[in-house]
């Protein structure tokens, strides 16, 4: 008896390659950002000396959501505006216009993003008393 009797002929090391077919860890994870890629940058920044098998994994997900954060706060900017497309304009007034987002991005310059509309209350015109 070796012992491997009913294991599927591969002595209990999973499914036969024929009929499997890889799966990214990106898909694993459920994330659409490219977690081997990140895995990949990770390294070869020499951020440090080991990468853990998690790191991408965590990196890709907080990557996605701050990404989707920011698309949906910029559409919205752009739907408020009747366009139908995002300009930079439209993130900076997501960006900016979020106190969480504003506080990330505090020293980040957005290209053609402008400035949020803004104006003094002393350079306001004086109300008559009635």
């Amino acid at each position: 008896m070796s012992g491997k009797a009913g294991k599927g002929g591969k002595g209990g090391r999973g499914k036969t390659a024929g009929n499997k077919k890889s799966t990214s860890r990106s898909a694993k994870a459920g994330l659409q950002f490219p977690v081997g890629r990140v895995g990949r940058y990770l390294k070869k920044g020499r951020y440090a000396a080991r990468v853990g098998g998690g790191a991408p994994v965590y990196l890709a997900a907080i990557m996605e959501y701050l990404t989707a954060e920011v698309l949906e706060l910029a559409g919205n900017a752009a739907r408020d505006n009747k366009k139908s497309r995002i300009i930079p304009r439209h993130v900076q007034l997501a960006v900016r216009n979020d106190e969480e987002l504003n506080k990330l991005f505090g020293n980040v310059t957005i290209a053609n993003g402008g400035v949020l509309p803004n104006i003094h209350t002393v350079l306001l015109p004086k109300q008559s008393k009635k």
